[in-house]
């Protein structure tokens, strides 16, 4: 089985283009929702993280509630790092764990792990191949203060906590640029999927 990362800054345009992926046959897993599984109540994740940042982090529901965990760590990169140091690890023994039943299922088959901080973690190295999904900085931070919300300042600041486009792209076998909409984005996408076949 061809083991892929697909990468990408935030508001860059990954969910589309993972969307096309799987719609043209590759298997695809999103760390987001892991992310979100290995954090669910009574977890190994979700124990960790009240024992390090305390229960006024919950919902009544007794979930964590992202938006208040990503206030403390998105302005601590002590904090920040604490967290991914919980996160990560347990992500990728879910992934481990997702990518050997694909491949016992499809031992000649494709699978996609979409990450964002795949690169900053270190998870890269697992893949056979790397897809970076970048889009111009401008086209970014408009995507951002759309999508979240955000002024200008809370967008590039939060842009500004992840590893650079350009750096990403350093450790890329392919991009694909999703500046100008969705049409070039999928065209890209699906001359990548062709080429990772041959493969």
């Amino acid at each position: 089985m061809l083991k892929i990362g697909l990468t990408g800054s935030i508001a860059v345009g990954k969910s589309y283009v993972v969307g096309i992926f799987r719609e043209l046959g590759a298997f695809v897993i999103d760390a987001d929702l892991t992310a979100r599984e290995v954090v669910a109540p009574d977890t190994k994740g979700w124990r960790l993280i009240v024992e390090q940042f305390g229960s006024n982090i919950l919902l009544p529901n007794n979930e964590i509630n992202r938006a208040e965990l990503g206030a403390v760590v998105f302005a601590d990169e002590a904090k920040r790092q604490l967290l991914n140091s919980i996160v990560h690890p347990l992500v990728i023994e879910a992934q481990d764990d997702w990518l050997r039943k694909r491949e016992t299922e499809t031992p000649d088959g494709i699978a996609i792990i979409d990450a964002a901080l795949m690169i900053e973690s270190g998870g890269y190295r697992r893949f056979d191949k790397i897809i970076v999904v970048w889009c111009d900085a401008e086209t970014q931070i408009q995507r951002l203060m759309t999508r979240n919300n955000m002024n200008r300042a809370a967008a590039i600041q939060r842009i500004q906590t992840q590893m650079s486009q350009e750096d990403k792209k350093h450790y890329a076998d392919f991009t694909i640029n999703t500046t100008d909409g969705f049409e070039t984005a999928r065209r890209q996408t699906v001359e990548i999927y062709e080429r990772l076949k041959l493969l």
